[in-house]
């Protein structure tokens, strides 16, 4: 799964490496290291142009543009956002064809840049239990998964719009915009670095799930609205490759939403709390 993530990348920086066409400074965000589910988050996506956004002249057909969205996605067919907390994921296997994200998959795609994800350890026992559906799986000692050679960190996403009928349609707040980060199994090869000393040597030892990691050669395709084919998109599901990704301890105050700092992602000589490696 991805629960909570880092995005530190300054937007101009996201602008340059995504090639975005449209984006408004005045609407980005500042830097986190501890993004949680309902935070605004940066998201690269493509569609036309509407409204002052596309000034006198109009661009022909889609524009790669960098917007705000809130995490956790509402179904446009929704009667309220209160599930929006629950739909921060939606798995690769099947996001084809559950209804809360059918429709965004086939036309609403999205990338959710970020410097890396967080998962946190338990020991084999306790993860066999959350498989298995019997026991959510408690935190203990956090780990920070990031690309190995420093790069940005695209996950795959969902977007989608929803309308508060509760509200005038030029209220501010009338529409809201939501995403969910596809997610796949994880990766049982060798971590970068991974030595078969202590610690956890694949993804799949952290956390059965992942987020959903594109590679460049296949953002463009990802983005691309004209592209409707389900079966077409989901070839890109196809999870990064092996050995991309390195993971190492970083503190337990990572674990409570209200600290956010670099400090959250430094690495820690060993872990802070025991597991069973």
């Amino acid at each position: 799964m991805c629960g909570r993530y880092a995005a530190s990348r300054r937007p101009e920086d996201l602008v340059g490496t995504f090639g975005v066409q449209q984006w408004e400074p005045a609407e980005t965000l500042a830097p986190s290291w501890n993004v949680a589910p309902t935070d605004r988050v940066h998201a690269v996506l493509e569609r036309p142009l509407k409204g002052a956004a596309a000034g006198a002249a109009v661009p022909d057909g889609p524009v790669r543009q960098l917007r705000t969205l809130k995490w956790g996605l509402v179904p446009s067919w929704s009667k309220s956002p209160e599930a929006a907390a629950k739909m921060i994921n939606a798995r690769a296997e099947t996001v084809h064809e559950k209804p809360s994200f059918r429709q965004a998959f086939a036309t609403r795609r999205c990338l959710l840049p970020g410097d890396g994800y967080f998962e946190w350890v338990t020991d084999a026992a306790e993860r066999q239990l959350e498989e298995q559906g019997r026991k959510k799986r408690p935190r203990k000692q956090p780990y920070f998964v990031t690309p190995a050679d420093g790069s940005v960190m695209a996950m795959a996403g969902l977007y989608e719009f929803w309308r508060d009928r509760t509200l005038p349609g030029d209220h501010p707040l009338a529409w809201w915009v939501t995403c969910t980060v596809v997610t796949t199994e994880a990766e049982t090869t060798p971590l970068a670095g991974a030595t078969g000393d202590e610690g956890p040597q694949s993804l799949a030892e952290i956390h059965p799930r992942m987020p959903l990691v594109l590679t460049p050669d296949r953002w463009d395709a990802w983005l691309d609205p004209s592209r409707t084919d389900p079966e077409e998109i989901r070839a890109l599901l196809a999870p990064p490759p092996a050995g991309m990704m390195r993971a190492y301890p970083v503190p337990t105050g990572v674990s409570n939403v209200r600290n956010n700092g670099p400090e959250l992602v430094a690495e820690l000589d060993g872990p802070e709390v025991g597991t069973l490696f």
